[in-house]
C-alpha cells in the first residue's frame, strides 16, 4: 500500500473556515492537514520550521506581517518555490483572477462554492494542473468571452490590483506603502495609473469600481467611502 500523502497547510482569518476545510479534508486518502495559521505571519512562522506541498489560502488576511494577497503569494513563490498554492476567496473579481493566473496561480476556488472542490484543487495544484470551481470557472469564461470581443479594457497591473484593493478596503496610501514594502510615491503612482485604466477621476468612482467588480466585499468600505467622500466636498 502506498503510503503518500500531500501535506496541506491552510491560512485563513476566520476559524470556522479552517475547521470546515480540516472537516472535509480529514476523510480525504493522501490529504493531510500538517497545521493551520489565522494571518501571514503565523503562515510564515510556521513553514520556516514545517514542510507542506500546499497551501491553501485566502485571499484578503489584512494585519499579517507579510501582507495579503498578491504581496503574499509572491513572498511565499520566492521563499518556498516548491510549494504549490491553491487561493479560496469570496471576492469575484475578473481582474484578481487575471492577477492569480499572472502570478501562475490557476487553481482557485470560490467560497460560494462547497468546500468539497477543494479536494480536486489540492490534487492538481500539487501536480501542476488548473482548478477552477464553478464559480470562479464562470468568471473565466467571462474574461475569455472579452479577450474575443472587439474591445478589450486595458487591464489593471498585479500591483495596480493590489493597490484598488487596499485602497478600497479602507487603507491610505501611507499604510498601502508600509504594507507593501513600497514608497507612498510608488503607491500614488500606481493609483493614479489604475483610474487612469479605468477612466475614473474621482476616489469614490474607483472605490465603486472596486466594489462592484469585487475587488472588495461591502463590509468594510464605510471608511474608504468617508474619506472618499471628503476629498470631493
Amino acid at each position: 500500500m502506498d503510503n503518500f500523502s500531500i501535506r496541506v497547510v491552510i491560512v485563513d482569518d476566520h476559524p470556522a473556515v479552517i475547521i470546515g476545510i480540516e472537516q472535509e479534508l480529514s476523510s480525504v486518502i493522501n490529504l493531510k492537514v500538517v497545521g493551520s495559521a489565522r494571518n501571514s505571519t503565523e503562515l510564515i512562522a510556521f513553514l520556516e520550521k514545517n514542510q507542506c506541498d500546499v497551501l491553501i489560502s485566502d485571499y484578503s488576511m489584512p494585519g499579517g506581517e507579510y501582507g495579503d494577497g498578491i504581496a503574499l503569494f509572491s513572498f511565499i513563490q520566492r521563499r518556498y518555490p516548491m510549494m504549490k498554492i491553491v487561493v479560496l476567496t469570496m471576492l469575484d473579481s475578473p481582474a484578481l483572477l487575471r492577477s492569480l493566473l499572472a502570478l501562475g496561480i490557476s487553481c482557485i476556488t470560490s467560497k460560494s462554492d462547497a468546500v468539497s472542490y477543494l479536494v480536486p484543487a489540492i490534487y492538481a495544484a500539487h501536480t501542476g494542473g488548473n482548478y477552477f470551481s464553478p464559480t470562479i470557472n464562470n468568471i473565466n469564461e467571462l474574461i475569455d468571452r472579452k479577450r474575443n470581443g472587439d474591445v478589450v479594457a486595458s487591464a489593471l497591473t498585479q500591483r495596480e490590483s493590489e493597490v484598488v484593493r487596499l485602497y478600497a478596503s479602507g487603507l491610505t496610501v501611507n499604510e498601502i506603502a508600509e504594507q507593501l514594502n513600497r514608497s507612498k510615491k510608488t503607491i500614488s503612482t500606481q493609483k493614479t495609473k489604475a483610474m487612469e485604466k479605468l477612466g475614473v477621476k474621482q476616489d469614490v468612482d474607483l472605490i465603486r469600481y472596486a466594489m462592484e467588480n469585487g475587488f472588495v466585499t461591502s463590509s468594510p468600505m464605510s471608511r474608504a467611502f468617508d474619506a472618499a467622500e471628503d476629498t470631493t466636498k
